[in-house]
């Protein structure tokens, strides 16, 4: 649209415009100018039009155009308009191409009109030369700026993007940490009260033709930790509801170790608590984290330790650390005969068919969550043992 208006506006002003009229305008052409032909308005044809590819090639096109403008120049012909368009190409070679290229475009802009006054017997004076230095200096500077002001915006742009990219890769981020989170809740929860409730219907299987009494507590067991198992798992899971604010008790603390060493005592591990130093409230996360480590723990020996086990649980509480200390003495499917109170540990940390060993991991991530330090390993004398130390503020 616009070469071809440039090239109407330019035949127009050619001819409506003899060589008598521009020879009155003082100083703009001092010698007679020629009528307009084909061939001039031609050659102002090609200039004009050369505008409809300026975004293509504007640097080959703003070398080409020089020729025809030379060529209208030295043969005394009126170019009209046709010389904006070595104008209209500089200010696109200096917008859409790199600043070495825009350089040499404008050089080459200047150079050729120096060679037309150097060629020619017009007189120019350097009024002349200030306003085509001007238009050339100030057609190369539109077209910088321009390009400058698209990097600037492009960069904002792509400065967005990185920072979206991140801002998802942060959210990703955080919903793989709460999946695993609630993973290790819910593997903490199940694997307990399987556990309990597996050796509650071995004993209840066993006792059927001997003691239907003992059999039937047992199962009255089974079914008061299933009930206990789906209230916990409910109390999880319910984080994860989004229609609406979900209805969930208290996370259990150390409060609660009593009644996880009954639950034990009854499921047939032997268990014994001791519980030192003041007790005062602990920080959330500490006394959920503590809590689990005791109920993994004990879990594992209930798993592990053997049927003739016993267990100790000791929590001391000081104004500056909790300390939890869980042992057992039992030997577990991998003592040797020949060493006696000796186990090995990967039989403790996950027997066959026993799972992976989540648990354990889930214990050493809360401890170091919180910048507690956990020794898990055989107990001296036999058995096994895990400690944990847990940081807390100093309340005095």
């Amino acid at each position: 649209m616009l070469a071809v208006s440039l090239t109407v506006a330019s035949t127009v002003f050619i001819l409506i415009t003899d060589a008598e009229m521009i020879a009155e305008w003082d100083g703009f052409a001092p010698v007679p100018m020629r009528e307009p032909n084909a061939g001039s308005l031609l050659l102002a044809g090609v200039m004009t039009m050369s505008v409809v590819l300026r975004r293509r090639w504007p640097f080959v096109l703003l070398l080409a155009v020089a020729v025809p403008q030379f060529a209208l120049d030295m043969l005394r012909f009126n170019a009209g308009l046709a010389s904006l368009a070595a104008a209209i190409l500089l200010y696109t070679v200096a917008a859409y191409r790199g600043l070495a290229l825009s350089v040499v475009g404008a050089v080459y802009t200047l150079l050729s009109y120096l060679l037309t006054v150097a060629l020619t017997d017009d007189q120019f004076g350097w009024a002349d030369h200030v306003v085509v230095v001007a238009v050339v200096t100030l057609c190369w500077v539109l077209g910088r700026s321009v390009r400058l002001r698209r990097a600037y915006l492009d960069e904002l742009v792509d400065r967005a993007d990185r920072l979206e990219r991140a801002r998802e890769a942060d959210t990703r981020a955080a919903r793989a940490e709460e999946r695993s989170r609630i993973a290790r809740e819910l593997h903490d929860v199940v694997a307990h009260h399987v556990s309990v409730m597996t050796v509650q219907a071995a004993a209840a299987r066993k006792m059927l033709d001997k003691d239907l009494q003992v059999a039937e507590d047992a199962l009255l067991a089974i079914e008061q930790m299933g009930r206990t198992a789906m209230a916990e798992m409910r109390n999880i899971v319910g984080v994860l509801r989004t229609d609406g604010p979900a209805e969930r008790g208290p996370q259990p603390g150390m409060h609660d170790l009593p009644s996880l060493v009954e639950q034990m005592r009854e499921a047939g591990l032997r268990t014994q608590l001791w519980l030192e130093g003041e007790q005062l409230d602990l920080p959330p996360g500490i006394d959920l984290a503590a809590y689990r480590l005791v109920q993994e723990a004990l879990t594992n020996s209930l798993r592990h330790a053997g049927p003739t086990a016993r267990a100790w649980v000791t929590v001391r509480q000081e104004p500056s650390e909790l300390t939890v200390h869980v042992e057992d003495d039992g030997r577990g499917p991998g003592f040797d005969q020949r060493q006696p109170g000796r186990g090995t540990i990967p039989e403790r940390s996950h027997g066959p068919g026993q799972g992976k060993g989540h648990g354990l991991v889930g214990i050493k991530e809360r401890v170091a969550l919180y910048g507690g330090v956990l020794r898990i390993g055989p107990r001296q004398g036999g058995g096994f043992e895990v400690r944990a130390r847990f940081p807390l503020k100093d309340r005095r």
